[in-house]
């Protein structure tokens, strides 16, 4: 068995929250349907316009909508707002379970209202939710991780395990932390190196169990 975690904190947005299925959904409502490597170019534009002075994760989203895919502002509007509603991957309900072997938190680059509606969906709410409309950075950012920290009261080592699908965002800078980090394998994950690599949460559940 692997070594027992004393945290557990998770991406949200591509990890447990299916985020290429939502805004595919979303843009196909809107009457703009997503081609090719629209869904990555929208990724990569917010992850530009996070590093621009501070704003909430719904307009970050109605920018890029717009900047990227010419959408309607009232319709990206709409869409930034409700980010939150989109579909779960089917075995996110592993983070109740998870939580018996160590607490489970959320960092998530999305606003308060994001995380109320993503909680709402599972049907539990997880030891520690921390969005970036609080910590006012995004990830990848280091501070995300000092302030998770100061909010658990734990320093950052191997005994605080940091779950993501994404390397650019989330596993780099863990790894550069001392965290130990698993890779979820999701279709639209971005590889990097990770200290665990696992199909899906029912393979890390089985890791830790």
């Amino acid at each position: 068995m692997a070594l027992r975690p004393t945290l557990i904190t998770f991406d949200i947005f591509g990890t447990i929250l299916d985020w290429r299925t939502g805004l595919e959904e979303a843009c196909r409502a809107a009457s703009r349907p997503l081609h090719g490597a629209d869904f990555d170019r929208v990724v990569d534009a917010q992850a530009k316009l996070e590093k621009d002075d501070f704003r909430d994760y719904a307009t970050i989203t109605c920018s890029s909508l717009v900047d990227v895919l010419g959408l309607h502002p009232d319709k990206a509007a709409e869409i930034g707002a409700n980010v939150g509603c989109w579909p779960l991957y089917p075995d996110a309900g592993v983070l109740r379970p998870l939580m018996g072997i160590a607490p489970c938190a959320a960092m998530t680059n999305s606003d308060h209202r994001h995380g109320e509606d993503v909680q709402a969906q599972l049907g539990f709410r997880l030891d520690a939710w921390l969005c970036a409309q609080e910590v006012r950075v995004y990830k990848p950012d280091p501070e995300f991780w000092r302030e998770m920290g100061r909010l658990r009261g734990i320093e950052p080592g191997p005994g605080w395990w940091h779950v993501s699908a994404y390397a650019d965002y989330d596993l780099q800078v863990a790894n550069d932390l001392g965290l130990t980090t698993v890779l979820v394998q999701r279709p639209h994950a971005r590889p990097g190196s990770a200290s665990h690599v696992v199909a899906d949460l029912a393979a890390l559940l089985h890791l830790l169990s």
